[in-house]
């Protein structure tokens, strides 16, 4: 069934445009099902029944990983299963009769305005080289907090990011989202503000096609080289919490919708195919509210 993964998983880069990281999980998890498969004498489709899946479920919830751990195990394995009946490879659905657990519902994690404030003054390009004169990124790391913030981008799609994709006058960037789906964002002035003082610090000339972030060997600054920049961040603001990219990301949307920004605007913004994802947001602005109304009304049970 080596080669049926490998087919399903090129359909899936192809056909269906999905994202290169959503293929590479999709390939180790169902290098895990290969090998429960595998040793469960189950080489061929017409092996994988009803028995096999329910096995599997288990042999996962062994191992007491999270649930969406495990939903995201089993969502690849019901996509393989799809793509074998589309192409007559499987007569029928061996999950038919079998209960998935719900996803858990998680209120994202977000930071205050307070706290937002707290990491610009703590990491502004002056306070930084006032401390650490030797550290050359202080600008690169300002601006692109900044832009993170300023615009909902993912990790990724800030790594992304050409010099040529950011329009300084017009106040927009094009990104490219998950599944290869491009739209353009604002960006603030704030942030507008910044990045003009980092390409200051850029070698010249400055191409469109060039990184706009580059790490230290003067390439493109990867995802996870973005997650360690915001961490340093956090602890050079004394943050007792973990921070990360995601975080202000969600922090972005929470600050949009409290200031009255309406949700489909959010949803574009943030590049979220389904309101339903974006909806999230609504149930943390609504938690804020009643915290102020229990701190704040007279007859209220706190």
């Amino acid at each position: 069934m080596n080669l049926l993964v490998e087919r399903f998983l090129l359909h899936l880069k192809a056909q269906r445009n999905f994202a290169r990281n959503t293929i590479k999980a999709y390939q180790f998890d169902l290098g895990e099902f290969l090998s429960y498969a595998a040793a469960n004498k189950a080489a061929a489709p017409a092996a994988l029944d009803r028995l096999l899946m329910r096995g599997y479920i288990s042999a996962i919830n062994e191992h007491k990983v999270s649930r969406n751990t495990l939903l995201r195990k089993i969502s690849a394995v019901r996509s393989f299963i799809r793509y074998l009946l589309e192409t007559g490879q499987l007569e029928t659905d061996p999950f038919d009769l079998i209960t998935i657990p719900k996803k858990e519902k998680r209120l994202p994690r977000f930071l205050t305005e307070g706290e937002v404030g707290r990491l610009q003054d703590h990491n502004s390009p002056e306070q930084v080289n006032a401390r650490e004169k030797n550290y050359y990124f202080a600008a690169r790391d300002y601006a692109l907090f900044e832009l993170v913030y300023s615009s909902g981008l993912r990790r990724s799609e800030a790594a992304g990011l050409n010099i040529g994709d950011l329009d300084l006058f017009s106040g927009f960037a094009r990104v490219m989202g998950k599944g290869s789906r491009e739209r353009l964002v604002p960006v603030g002035d704030k942030a507008l503000t910044a990045i003009r003082a980092y390409l200051e610090t850029r070698p010249k000339p400055l191409a469109h096609g060039h990184p706009l972030f580059l790490n230290h060997k003067d390439g493109r600054l990867s995802g996870a080289g973005i997650a360690l920049i915001f961490k340093k961040m956090a602890k050079r603001a004394r943050f007792a919490r973990p921070m990360n990219p995601h975080s202000v990301r969600h922090s972005f949307a929470t600050h949009m919708l409290d200031h009255g920004c309406d949700l489909k605007s959010v949803q574009e913004i943030l590049g979220h195919k389904n309101l339903q994802t974006t909806e999230i947001y609504t149930h943390v602005s609504l938690e804020r509210l009643k915290e102020v109304y229990d701190k704040a009304h007279p007859r209220s049970k706190k």
